[in-house]
């Protein structure tokens, strides 16, 4: 977070005579506590102070990078991620290309006849069988996806961090979101590279307040 100078001030006076009141910072300053209550809220808000009622504020102790790292350790994947594109597993190669295509994605989820999940189809799975001579027609989607137990997955209350490292160790564009059901897997989302640069480039702008 980019704090303006006279935030610089409160911390420091903070620093220096924690715990200390809203009035007392005020009158250091020579400014009103109604002129000093945004920037209070601000720095209370980012973590950089804390405030306890009857006692007054003090200062948390905590770097800009401490309390990015903090944030970003609390984020879950239900915040950020996206609908899901799904295919039956009886459903061609040629018609599981155009899906993908059409959604713009770089996965598709297979799903049975109860709509739990099956298998995964990548744009690898679909480059693979067409560049074979196979009619594309008639390759049904469950003779070529990657089937389970080798699929690697996520629930939507996992947190986002541990999202992304099976990303990054499975190397691989995107994870299905999944509840665990009776008999299953419902699908209910997916996580991508795309929506962990979201959550980045969103945690970035709130450090620039």
């Amino acid at each position: 977070m980019e704090l303006s100078n006279r935030q610089e001030q409160i911390i420091q006076i903070v620093k220096d005579n924690g715990p200390i009141t809203g009035e007392n910072i005020a009158e250091r300053l020579e400014l009103t506590r109604a002129t000093l209550r945004p920037d209070l809220a601000i720095l209370t808000m980012a973590g950089y102070l804390d405030a306890r009622p009857r006692v007054g504020y003090f200062f948390t102790g905590k770097t800009g990078s401490e309390l990015f790292t903090e944030k970003l350790k609390k984020f879950k994947v239900w915040e950020y991620q996206s609908l899901p594109v799904v295919v039956e597993e009886d459903v061609s190669a040629y018609d599981a290309i155009c899906a993908m295509f059409l959604e713009d994605v770089g996965t598709l989820f297979v799903t049975n006849n109860k709509s739990h999940l099956v298998g995964v189809l990548s744009r690898k799975d679909l480059l693979r069988t067409s560049i074979g001579s196979k009619d594309l027609t008639s390759v049904p989607v469950h003779m070529i996806m990657t089937r389970m137990p080798n699929i690697t997955i996520c629930e939507p209350e996992d947190l986002l961090l541990d999202a992304a490292q099976k990303l990054i160790e499975k190397q691989i564009d995107g994870l299905p979101v999944v509840n665990p059901v009776e008999d299953g897997l419902e699908v209910v989302g997916r996580l991508t590279k795309t929506n962990i640069t979201k959550a980045l480039v969103e945690l970035a702008r709130d450090q620039h307040i």
